[in-house]
């Protein structure tokens, strides 16, 4: 071999060595552009409209600020936080404007039907404006039907969930501290997933803790959540 090929051999080496660690940092500044961009995204919550947020501010004030309180922090016993973190992470707008709209038959939330959708959608503006986290609402929802055991679920709704939620899901208007699980108004709204996001999670700085895990007070398996929700479906018919 002459020199010439020699050294045309060493140079086409280098010119591969060369383009495939370009490559690989191409693909490395590609995945850690996607992972920041990925990053950055989790856990931020849905811009909302300034305007939009403050028009229903007012109209939260003149009327819903009676029984959910000042920033809508709610009033144990009485009307339930609608601005607890938790709870704006696995509402949807649909779920929060349907209860808004049409109330909640057999307990102190009357209908408010007579705002019209344009007032209805402002207070859901300013219930997503004080929110800090994702919402998930859209994965919970999409989450499978339950497939549980009602006579079980019975078992354990008695066990943990009446002592806050009253007898068959009763809430206030029963003299209970928690609110009314077992009613029409809110399981034809509520849809499986969010009521079992909300019984595994719980409601950070209400009474609602969570029941899954570990360190919880009851650590439930997936399949005696399943259960509980199966019950509750059967209640509003008792």
């Amino acid at each position: 071999m002459n020199t010439k090929n020699f050294v045309l051999i060493i140079l086409s080496c280098l010119v591969l060595v060369i383009s495939g660690c370009s490559k690989e940092q191409d693909t490395s500044s590609t995945n850690s552009n996607t992972k920041s961009a990925t990053s950055s995204m989790a856990g931020l919550p849905e811009k909302v409209d300034p305007a939009l947020a403050s028009a229903g501010k007012a109209v939260y004030e003149q009327n819903c600020v009676f029984c959910h309180q000042a920033d809508a922090i709610g009033k144990p016993g009485f009307a339930p936080s609608l601005t607890n973190q938790e709870f704006l992470r696995v509402s949807s707008d649909k779920f929060l404007m349907a209860t808004i709209r049409d109330g909640r038959a057999g307990t102190g939330m009357p209908p408010f039907s007579h705002l019209g959708r344009k007032d209805v959608e402002s207070i859901v503006a300013y219930l997503r404006d004080h929110a800090t986290q994702a919402n998930i609402s859209a994965q919970v929802d999409a989450q499978p039907r339950s497939q549980g055991d009602e006579r079980l679920g019975r078992f354990w709704f008695d066990s943990i969930c009446a002592t806050c939620h009253g007898t068959n899901g009763d809430g206030y208007i029963a003299g209970s501290t928690g609110t009314a699980i077992g009613k029409a108004g809110f399981l034809d709204k509520a849809t499986d997933g969010f009521i079992r996001e909300t019984i595994k999670v719980g409601r950070s700085n209400t009474r609602m803790i969570g029941y899954s895990g570990p360190e919880a007070m009851a650590n439930l398996s997936d399949g005696d959540v399943d259960d509980i929700i199966a019950y509750l479906r059967t209640v509003p018919s008792k």
